[in-house]
């Protein structure tokens, strides 16, 4: 009989599985947004760092954007480094694809692999902190940590 492990428990043994010590905390008021995770745990939007979800238009694959949470992604740009045209995921794209609803991506424990890129701003921060798999919960961990975890390119992503 196989265990079917929550959308956390995905994240926590991808954690695992990379050697990676952390503690996914949750917040009953919600980490949906940017804004709420970085109100919730007390640092700035800037070093939330959201996964936003795109679609590749001609290979149907899960792109997914690991960046600042105060920066926007432009989609030309993302385009331009994959070589293909992309649009932003519609919701059940999301659950289908990554497991997890919108407001609770994690950057790892995807169902499907994704193709990944990391937002260079990141860099700057000497921690961020990213989903947890859920609507309130995130993790703390370095921006390198996260690169290394998520094996993404450095890229400049952001909407000018």
């Amino acid at each position: 009989m196989s265990t079917v492990l929550t959308s956390q428990q995905r994240v926590e043994a991808a954690l695992a599985a990379a050697g990676v010590a952390i503690e996914i905390k949750t917040f009953p008021v919600g980490t949906r947004t940017a804004a709420d995770a970085a109100a919730a745990i007390g640092c700035s939007v800037a070093e939330i760092a959201k996964s936003i979800v795109l679609r590749a238009v001609e290979s149907d694959r899960v792109v997914v954007v690991v960046t600042s949470g105060s920066n926007r992604v432009d989609e030309r740009k993302v385009a331009g480094l994959l070589g293909q045209a992309v649009v932003r995921a519609d919701a059940d794209f999301v659950r289908s694809k990554t497991g997890f609803a919108i407001g609770g991506v994690a950057p790892v424990g995807h169902l499907e692999a994704p193709l990944v890129l990391m937002d260079r701003d990141l860099q700057q921060y000497g921690q961020v902190w990213a989903a947890g798999g859920t609507g309130d919960s995130v993790f703390r961990i370095t921006p390198s940590e996260l690169q290394t975890l998520t094996q993404a390119p450095l890229a400049d992503i952001k909407q000018e």
